[in-house]
């Protein structure tokens, strides 16, 4: 599944999610079209959403650049482009295990221009 991520003062960003029928993936088609607002966390975004699933098979901290992944403790959909906080070398590591469901075919000069509070749309495409 493809959607448009729309962050004020970036611009669009397409990203692929992965349809293997997860329940996190079936709560995300559910309630899209999505509104909410960045929040940043080292090389991270983040933004809280109105759904909620549980921890899948094959939840973890340890991310990739590139990935999206959803935050039970959130709930929040995150968006990893390098090193966190949480990160002991240059890989993005997540607060806690995460459901990684995609990734974002965007590069990390061009996330990071994401500020904290602005405005994110996500829709299907």
């Amino acid at each position: 599944m493809k959607l448009e991520i729309s962050i004020d003062g970036v611009g669009p960003i397409s990203a692929e999610i992965d349809e293997t029928g997860t329940e996190t993936v079936e709560e995300l088609k559910k309630s899209l079209p999505l509104r909410s607002t960045v929040n940043r966390w080292g090389s991270e975004i983040y933004f809280y959403v109105d759904f909620k699933a549980p921890l899948e098979n094959g939840a973890r901290s340890e991310m990739k650049v590139g990935e999206i992944a959803y935050w039970p403790n959130g709930p929040a959909i995150a968006i990893f482009f390098g090193p966190t906080p949480a990160s002991s070398d240059d890989k993005p590591m997540a607060a806690s295990d995460c459901n990684v469901i995609g990734t974002v075919e965007a590069s990390p000069d061009m996330l990071s221009g994401a500020r904290d509070g602005a405005s994110i749309k996500v829709k299907h495409i």
